[in-house]
């Protein structure tokens, strides 16, 4: 398929809406490019991992391959990431959450042995790619959380508090946010409303993790991120903040 020379400056949802999957793809593998050989082998296999765990998956209108796409050439293009690790994890983000019993089957025989099925995802994970892109995983993936608590309270303190210790963690994270905020508006139907309501109160949340001395981007980055932070907030009280036109004055 061919694709035009300005692929490389393209939005990321531009290029979802006209090209799909296939001109993230490209556009994956023109980022990687920066790369060495060694680098980009492992990177193409965390890459078609992912594509193989998240294959019948789909977020509303899409294939969920794009969002991950999405999430790791942010952090290639607009963070300059160089840290294969980071790419790594931000590719397999969702992979434990989503899908813990696929990968616990791709452990080292024996090694998963009286884990649950999370851990023994990890361990499959860490066999493969190395002990630091399971722990960048793991911190970003969520718990189960209590049935009897309010769900996005539970999920804001879950990404504090995972967070915290773990600067990398909060890249591919914010990246992630990055993607479902400002995104938010790619969304139809009732998910809408219910993700704004979602990722509105973590917009302070990462404006702090961000601003941190010890998050490993440079100020011109850390600038862009606070940028996008203030377009996802935007996009968020414009689509839960209209009067009800049930009430009149």
């Amino acid at each position: 398929m061919e694709f035009p020379a300005y692929l490389a400056t393209m939005p990321m949802h531009a290029i979802t809406e006209i090209h799909g999957e296939p001109g993230l793809l490209a556009r994956f593998r023109l980022e990687v490019e920066a790369f060495d050989e060694p680098a980009r082998a492992r990177l193409t296999e965390a890459l078609d991992l992912a594509a193989d765990l998240h294959r019948d998956d789909r977020r509303v209108r899409e294939p969920y391959l794009n969002h991950l796409l999405r999430v790791a050439i942010r952090l290639m293009h607009h963070y300059q990431v160089r840290d294969v690790d980071v790419i790594v994890a931000a590719l397999l983000h969702d992979a434990v959450e989503d899908h813990p019993a696929e990968l616990a089957a791709l452990a080292p025989d024996g090694s998963a042995a009286g884990t649950d099925v999370t851990a023994a995802a990890l361990v499959a994970l860490s066999a493969r790619f190395g002990a630091r892109v399971a722990r960048l995983v793991g911190a970003v993936t969520n718990p189960a959380f209590d049935p009897e608590r309010d769900r996005n309270a539970q999920y804001r303190d879950h990404v504090a508090a995972s967070l915290e210790s773990e600067p990398w963690a909060r890249v591919i994270k914010v990246s992630d946010f990055t993607d479902n905020g400002v995104g938010v508006i790619h969304t139809v139907g009732p998910k809408v409303a219910r993700s704004a309501a979602k990722y509105r109160p973590l917009v302070p949340v990462f404006r702090d993790l961000i601003a941190r001395p010890d998050t490993p981007l440079s100020p011109p980055v850390k600038q862009h991120i606070f940028a996008q932070l203030d377009l996802a907030e935007e996009r968020f009280s414009a689509i839960l903040d209209q009067p009800d036109p049930a009430r009149r004055p």
